[in-house]
């Protein structure tokens, strides 16, 4: 046999094992004299305590851990918050649970209509009901805070219903208008 292992006294080119064995040999070679650990993986125990040294080993126990399946409202917020989404959930979360939010009484009376630049507007049914949340404004404010975050809205702008317009059409007189022509 030659020294590659094939029969017949001839060298051939060495098998992908033999290059491969020959190249571990090589590196195993090169750490020795660089002055480096050489086995198969493990380190020895004095090598563990001195990466070891500086951190306490803790364990995970029966308390909530990092490692634990995460509820899917927070994976969503998560997400949510990452790609710049937040404002418009909390938006929806706003109009869509406005009953919950403010509470069963006042929004039985009043409504938002849009949010735009941190002010909300409310319709009131009335214009007392409008007055009385106008008086209420900061506690609105807290209820709206804690549902959908610090800072979604700064400022409500209440108000109440709309008159009936006597305006018709896109061209305008100024003056009283048919209201004059009553006695």
């Amino acid at each position: 046999m030659s020294e590659t292992g094939s029969p017949g006294g001839g060298t051939s080119e060495p098998t992908g094992y033999e290059r491969a064995r020959q190249a571990l040999e090589e590196a195993r070679a090169a750490a020795r004299a660089a002055g480096k650990s050489v086995g198969q993986g493990r380190s020895s125990p004095a090598a563990r305590s001195r990466r070891t040294a500086g951190r306490r080993r803790t364990w995970s126990g029966s308390g909530p851990d990092a490692r634990d399946p995460q509820p899917l409202g927070r994976l969503a917020g998560h997400i949510a918050k990452e790609r710049g989404w937040q404002p418009h959930i909390g938006q929806g979360t706003l109009f869509g649970m406005w009953d919950q939010i403010v509470g069963v009484d006042i929004a039985a009376h009043a409504q938002p209509t849009a949010l735009s630049d941190n002010v909300l507007h409310i319709q009131a049914e009335s214009t007392a009901w409008a007055t009385q949340l106008r008086y209420m404004q900061g506690t609105i404010l807290a209820k709206i805070a804690g549902a959908v975050g610090d800072g979604m809205v700064t400022t409500l702008r209440i108000t109440g219903p709309k008159a009936p317009s006597w305006r018709k059409g896109p061209r305008h007189i100024s003056g009283r208008g048919p209201r004059d022509t009553y006695g």
